[in-house]
């Protein structure tokens, strides 16, 4: 009795120090991650000369505005409505193209199948900044240096691999003999596809809109590559030419960083839950 008593508190020791461990671990990582956006935060509330002089202090007193300012610049809201266009439209390519795709190679067997899926796999080992120069060169050619669509329809492109990933396990999970049950009632291939199969995907949908959208919202690269005239400039691109144009207003900067942010920032948050549970069932199916 004494050796089995003895047993379980040993045995159960292992596990309360690695989830000691894995706590530890989860908080110093969300430190990393808090501390400079609650700087950045913080720090337009201040001024640039208390910035100088206590880099780490809270804000005292507390200067409101700076935000304000941000906030009353037509050049921001323009380039906030540039950057949802963008996203939007390239989220809703990467969707639709995305699942399409995805359909085809997950309900239909035909010669090659596994040969274009690794394709598109192989499309995840292939970084944008490699096609930069080509990219430039073929935009040039076709006229669209300036145009949202310089920006679109390459990230469509680069978006289209992860999104047929992330949507095939989802499809072929989806049994056969409902889809057969649809077409006796009378639905077509592509009647099964929108009214049975992309509402039973949703969780997936859901994942690779939000990935794909707070991708598109984020990106620097391409959008510097292509627009040269501010009136086309995306949030980010305008948020690094307003960094250069106030270099000397630290203070300024960092309230139209944080500003920035928040609407990415808040995507996520919203749509945490649904993005894991859709990469969940991805790595199940």
């Amino acid at each position: 009795m004494s050796a089995e008593a003895t047993s379980v508190p040993v045995g159960r020791r292992p596990r309360r120090w690695s989830s000691f461990f894995a706590y530890v671990i989860g908080v110093v990582v969300a430190l990393i991650v808090l501390l400079p956006l609650a700087y950045v935060v913080l720090g337009g509330f201040r001024t640039t000369g208390q910035i100088s002089n206590k880099p780490f202090a809270l804000p005292h007193p507390w200067v409101w505005t700076n935000y304000s300012t941000v906030l009353s610049l037509g050049a921001f809201w323009h380039m906030v409505w540039n950057s949802v266009f963008i996203s939007i439209v390239t989220t809703a390519a990467v969707v639709l193209l995305g699942s399409l795709a995805a359909f085809a190679l997950s309900r239909y067997a035909f010669r090659g199948r596994e040969t274009f899926y690794t394709f598109f796999t192989l499309g995840l080992l292939f970084p944008a900044a490699v096609a930069t120069l080509p990219l430039y060169v073929l935009l040039r050619d076709l006229n669209w240096l300036n145009t949202p669509w310089a920006v679109i329809v390459p990230q469509v492109a680069f978006g289209l691999p992860i999104t047929i990933v992330i949507l095939r396990p989802f499809m072929r999970a989806v049994p056969a003999e409902l889809e057969d049950a649809a077409i006796i009632d009378g639905a077509s291939r592509f009647g099964f596809y929108w009214r049975i199969l992309m509402p039973l995907s949703v969780p997936a949908l859901v994942t690779v809109s939000m990935l794909t959208f707070i991708g598109s919202w984020n990106a620097y690269l391409l959008p510097l590559l292509v627009f040269d005239d501010a009136a086309h400039y995306t949030l980010p691109l305008g948020t690094a030419t307003f960094q250069s144009d106030h270099s000397a207003d630290t203070a300024m900067i960092l309230a139209f960083t944080a500003v920035s942010m928040i609407p990415a920032l808040t995507f996520f948050l919203i749509m945490e839950r649904r993005i894991v549970n859709g990469l969940t069932g991805s790595v199940k199916g």
